[in-house]
């Protein structure tokens, strides 16, 4: 799939795909949309030591770059699986400047996490433990029980099979209870999928250029 390399407005690289005419992330800032929607509304939101975190769009790895970051300023042992039915090539990722924006220590993560191997964990330094997963996320077998999953897939419109209540009941299944979900997107349709799968919702600001975000809990 054709992709464009585009700056957003805090110095960020995203990705443009013009068959479907999506990015993935606000031109408002990459960095700064996914530090409000999953790090702060999700990650922050918990206080246990020990975080497991599942993602659905693992994309340019952005995510689990700023996850790592804040596990090592915040001194958390986190696990994390992300899953990515069509990763992107190192052609792609080798031109993006997360590093550059986050600093040396970042652009060397970066660099390992697309070294990494697909399928398999690998643990890096104060317990940090990530898995690629390369699949389809309504088969794959959920090998962790989430205290937060960031759903990140293209936009309801453009990716509608990824936004259903079946997965949403496999998401919700595998979460720990008090266990968080948290999006960008904010429909009424997605809403009303969240309700009927069993979450609480809340509805948050948005990050720049959006006006609110949802974050969905599982109570039981």
């Amino acid at each position: 799939m054709k992709t464009e390399i585009i700056l957003t407005e805090d110095g960020s690289h995203t990705l443009f795909i013009p068959r479907m005419n999506e990015r993935y992330h606000s031109v408002h800032g990459a960095i700064r949309e996914s530090e409000h929607v999953f790090i702060r509304a999700g990650l922050e939101a918990l206080s246990a030591p020990s975080i497991r975190v599942y993602e659905v769009g693992l994309g340019t790895g952005l995510n689990l770059l700023l996850t790592w970051k804040y596990a090592m300023q915040n001194h958390k042992k986190i696990v994390y699986h992300g899953i990515e039915k069509y990763p992107l090539p190192e052609e792609v990722i080798s031109r993006l400047n997360y590093g550059d924006r986050l600093g040396n220590e970042a652009r060397r993560v970066f660099a390992a996490i697309h070294r990494a191997p697909w399928g398999q964990e690998t643990e890096m330094e104060h317990g940090f433990v990530f898995r690629k997963i390369c699949g389809d996320v309504h088969t794959y077998q959920m090998e962790i029980t989430p205290d937060v999953v960031y759903f990140d897939a293209f936009g309801p419109d453009k990716q509608p099979g990824i936004w259903n209540v079946a997965l949403f009941e496999k998401i919700y299944r595998a979460m720990r209870p008090g266990g968080l979900l948290v999006t960008y997107s904010c429909k009424g349709s997605v809403k009303r999928m969240l309700k009927e799968t069993g979450f609480t919702l809340e509805i948050l600001p948005g990050p720049p250029g959006k006006r609110e975000m949802l974050r969905a809990v599982k109570t039981i």
